[in-house]
């Protein structure tokens, strides 16, 4: 049997699954959703990009072994926390304070918020935790591993592109509507206390 193939009773269930991880508030969502709402869906997408690209690599380093190897290690565990609880919150006072900069579109290049995107999602290990806790469940053991490993990790970072396009896509209505600075500090000074709160979550909810 090929093994890059599943049957329904193992896809279905596995796609389900993965969209409803997707939907659940995280890092992810939260800076996609602020990023969007301030500077529009271009920038939004951008970002998307690099979260899909940074989850990529993470299930790449997960099927052969790499976020096991970090997932053991409770040193190593807690230096990737504890960096993506205080890149989050970075994010957040960067957008509190806002840069000076008018309403709307900051003009920064596409490759900044990829390189955002690429970042939050390399220091969340909620990302690696999937990988090597949830995803196992879905291979069947009899058949080659490693080609299962990357099927699934590649399916599961195309539903949660989807997912995160489509909050790109709402949280992008709002941004035409910000077309007064006073409006536009309010809800970006809004968006960042839910990105601080998620990231004290973050921080709660990965500890050990």
């Amino acid at each position: 049997m090929d093994p890059f193939i599943f049957g329904a009773a193992t896809l279905l269930p596995f796609l389900l699954t993965s969209f409803i991880i997707e939907l659940t508030p995280g890092p992810n969502m939260a800076y996609l959703a602020m990023v969007a709402a301030s500077e529009g869906r271009r920038p939004g997408m951008a970002t998307v990009a690099g979260v899909a690209l940074g989850l990529a690599i993470v299930g790449l380093a997960a099927s052969f072994g790499v976020a096991e190897f970090v997932g053991q290690s409770d040193m190593l565990y807690g230096a990737l926390r504890w960096a993506g609880v205080g890149f989050l919150l970075y994010l957040a006072f960067e957008a509190w304070n806002g840069d000076g900069e008018e309403a709307g579109p900051s003009g920064k290049p596409a490759s900044f918020y990829f390189r955002r995107g690429l970042i939050t999602n390399l220091l969340n290990p909620k990302a690696a935790l999937f990988f090597v806790t949830v995803l196992p469940t879905f291979v069947d053991d009899t058949r080659p591993l490693l080609p299962q490993n990357l099927t699934l990790a590649a399916l599961y970072v195309g539903v949660a592109t989807a997912v995160h396009a489509a909050i790109v896509l709402l949280a992008g209505a709002l941004e035409p509507v910000l077309n007064s600075p006073a409006r536009e500090r309010l809800v970006r000074r809004v968006l960042a206390l839910m990105l601080a709160a998620v990231a004290i979550w973050f921080g709660w909810s990965t500890r050990r």
